[in-house]
């Protein structure tokens, strides 16, 4: 299993608006009809409970949606681009890579979706800009540049109950004995390198139970397998404490589970458990079994041998008895598709002095990236657009003048515009 990866997704471009005018019989000077550019395709992620690795991504690390198509005469509309659907496994943490990492979102039930770079917004075509001071123009504006985002993919293990315990206390081999699972089991540390799944059948229910990588003592702060272990801890509805039984201090090998888990996260700690002591089998685990009976008088505690098959319908019976008392306190379903909200575009900022005046809104700063200034009539027409907007008048009011130096998103203008 590959547990993470980086890739980058980049959203189609918006397509280019035309520049066309009507061309009817008995109408020779008709008016501009060319049609705005189609919006380019969105990236989003979708949850998908039939796969459970990452490999795909390591294969290919750059993701690009379809363009929007260019606009028509006629005022037809290009054509949008298609969505690219990433697809993940449930239980697929998404986050903004590099730096500090930037959650964007939690993938935790099959059909969970979410945009994670927007399309961009297709051009106007020249029918846009007739006015009355310009009713033949010949400007158009190019598409807005899809988003380009780096994510980190990170799959963390989604189970109903996860095996936890210090190594070869026989998690692997108990998932062996309650599923159909075949993980590695061997008499040495960390035969377990990373997560396995086991699907337990009792009558007609079912559980998801994982054999997690095994915990050692300062795993919270990374010993061993530690953050591995425990972001997998971290997803499971409740937990079996797998504790070897011909141990002389069962108490503390039972400690240094908990401590693990409290040090790293208090709500894991808290989360519903049973102890499940292994080995039972054996002479050295049979002989404490009163002890053990004390110290756990507290606790769900089931006395269990992977070996022979003692304990484990009653260990069975335990995981499903702790899953249906959780089954009330469960948050409601979350809606299948998570909208990530943009910035209302009618808003913006003027900040500055005369050495430089920067505009900031999301829509100020897309429609002046679509046009190509290198063209007297689509400064022109900028101009225009920025004073319906109310923008020219906001920079006037904070001081700017002609000649001053005004920064638009990466645009710079040197303003032209005066009252």
């Amino acid at each position: 299993m590959i547990d993470s990866v980086e890739v980058e997704a980049v959203a189609g471009d918006g397509g280019r608006g035309a520049v066309s005018f009507r061309r009817e019989k008995f109408v020779p000077r008709g008016g501009p009809d060319g049609g705005r550019g189609g919006r380019g395709g969105d990236v989003i992620v979708s949850a998908d409970a039939q796969l459970n690795t990452l490999r795909r991504y390591r294969r290919q690390r750059i993701f690009r949606a379809e363009a929007g198509g260019a606009g028509a005469p006629s005022n037809r509309r290009g054509r949008a681009g298609a969505p690219l659907v990433l697809e993940l496994p449930v239980g697929t943490v998404v986050s903004r890579a590099g730096g500090e990492a930037e959650p964007v979102v939690d993938l935790e039930r099959h059909g969970q979706q979410m945009v994670v770079a927007w399309g961009g917004a297709g051009g106007h075509g020249n029918a846009y800009f007739k006015s009355a001071v310009n009713q033949a123009p010949r400007v158009s504006q190019r598409g807005e540049a899809g988003e380009r985002v780096r994510l980190r993919f990170e799959l963390r293990v989604v189970a109903d109950i996860g095996l936890i315990g210090l190594p070869n206390a026989g998690k692997s081999s108990l998932l062996r004995r309650l599923s159909a699972a075949h993980p590695r089991v061997a008499d040495y540390p960390f035969t377990t390198l990373e997560p396995q799944l086991g699907v337990v059948e009792s009558g007609w229910r079912e559980f998801v139970l994982a054999d997690l990588p095994g915990l050692v003592e300062g795993a919270a702060v990374g010993v061993g397998l530690g953050h591995d272990f425990l972001q997998h801890a971290g997803r499971t509805r409740a937990l079996v404490h797998v504790i070897d039984g011909s141990l002389d201090d069962i108490a503390s090998a039972h400690r240094v589970i908990e401590g693990e888990i409290r040090a790293w996260d208090a709500d894991l700690a808290a989360r519903p458990r049973i102890i499940a002591v292994n080995k039972i089998d054996l002479e050295e685990a049979r002989s404490r079994r009163a002890e053990v009976e004390r110290l756990f008088a507290d606790d769900d505690l089931v006395f269990c041998s992977a070996v022979s098959g003692e304990g484990a319908d009653a260990l069975v019976r335990a995981c499903l008895g702790v899953l249906d008392r959780g089954i009330e306190d469960e948050p409601a379903e979350p809606a299948a598709r998570i909208v990530r909200p943009r910035a209302d575009p009618r808003r913006f900022s003027v900040d500055g002095d005369e050495d430089g005046w920067i505009v900031r809104g999301a829509g100020v700063e897309r429609f002046v990236s679509m046009m190509d200034l290198s063209k007297d009539e689509a400064v022109a027409e900028t101009y225009r657009w920025l004073e319906r907007r109310g923008v020219a008048a906001a920079l006037h009011r904070a001081g700017a003048r002609p000649g001053h130096v005004v920064r638009i998103g990466a645009t710079e203008i040197a303003w032209e515009w005066e009252r």
